[in-house]
């Protein structure tokens, strides 16, 4: 059974505490807006689905204890609090793009005079609450696209029983979204179809979700893996016979151009140089048409404490400057193929998939 990040049920939302992995499991209550902001930025929760997940369910909690007796009440209330949310990290795509289609929904809703303030109310709840159940879906989706296309492409080369070692970078699991996971989802399906021998996941500093989150979970599923510094990826990639790289997207652009955590641009350039397949695993709704390529992608940027320290202990030299962007971008031209609910996809084939 795969690890619940998201507890939900009835309006009531907790979320599991990230900062405290793996040392401790603790079910935080988010109440509100506020409370979803602050869990978002802090990065309690973190995972382009699974903050927009969040994000939008802090808003049903909030919206589910207050009356509206005017529609447009309730629309200015949602508007200015999704927009509050979004701000909490601008990199994911994935709140934005969801807060795009819920607001679609509310001035819908605000226009048609044969719904109610009560009824728009429900309704917009009831669409958040769909979310999650659709991640998962999606999720599992992917997670049995990728695993074809990794198997097919080494039957194609090799033929006859194969079972593969893979490399991931970053958390992609059910830590990361509503469940199961995105690049993790497609090493689980690997796993199930017993063609996984070993998964090997970078420590990912300076957050360490790799070392803390991604460990964490496959060791709770008892999936063959080994922990390597995110220093080691070239050794690992002429010594160990890697079969593909999978990640996870926090946004990609029109033109194939992913962001991901920092360090993945790295390791693409890596896997070029060894010939590996360099997949990126994400929900359709880490594509942002809006963007032509990855120039013109917002870098987050965090805190000088996430390098300097590791909880309350120092090892940084006191006075040092440091440069600390989550995320880097990259280039499509390194990606082997993009891995959605929708399908998979070559970088250059996305803007035919492109909404209308």
């Amino acid at each position: 059974m795969t690890l619940e990040a998201i507890r939900y049920h009835n309006g009531t939302l907790e979320i599991l505490d990230q900062l405290l992995l793996p040392l401790e499991t603790k079910y935080i209550p988010i109440l509100g807006v506020e409370d979803g902001w602050k869990a978002i930025n802090k990065m309690q929760v973190r995972g382009a689905p699974a903050i927009a997940i969040v994000g939008c369910l802090s808003l049903a909690v909030e919206i589910s204890k207050e009356e509206f007796e005017k529609k447009k009440t309730l629309r200015r209330e949602v508007e200015g609090k999704l927009n509050y949310l979004i701000s909490a990290r601008p990199t994911a795509v994935n709140l934005k793009i969801a807060a795009d289609e819920l607001m679609n929904l509310v001035n819908a809703l605000d226009r048609d005079d044969s719904v109610s303030a009560t009824e728009m109310q429900a309704r917009f709840i009831s669409e958040i609450e769909r979310m999650l159940e659709k991640d998962i879906a999606d999720n599992k989706a992917i997670g049995e696209a990728g695993c074809n296309l990794i198997l097919n492409s080494l039957l194609s080369t090799n033929g006859g029983e194969i079972s593969v070692r893979v490399l991931t970078h970053c958390n992609t699991g059910s830590l990361a979204t509503a469940s199961y996971g995105t690049a993790l989802g497609v090493i689980r399906a690997l796993h199930s179809s017993r063609r996984l021998e070993h998964v090997y996941c970078t420590e990912t500093r300076p957050y360490n979700q790799g070392a803390r989150l991604t460990a964490f979970e496959l060791v709770h599923d008892k999936i063959p893996a080994t922990l390597i510094c995110d220093s080691a990826v070239s050794a690992l990639m002429k010594s160990k016979s890697i079969a593909a790289v999978i990640v996870g997207a926090d946004r990609v652009a029109g033109n194939g151009d992913t962001a991901n955590k920092i360090g993945t641009y790295q390791i693409a350039v890596t896997a070029r140089y060894h010939s590996i397949p360099f997949y990126v695993a994400a929900p359709f709704t880490s594509i942002d048409f809006s963007i032509v390529n990855g120039e013109n992608i917002q870098i987050e940027e965090r805190p000088d404490r996430e390098m300097t320290h590791i909880g309350k202990y120092r090892i940084a030299a006191p006075g040092i400057n440091c440069w600390n962007p989550a995320f880097d971008v990259t280039p499509a031209e390194l990606i082997t193929a993009i891995i959605t609910e929708k399908g998979v996809f070559k970088p250059s084939e996305l803007r035919t998939m492109e909404p209308s």
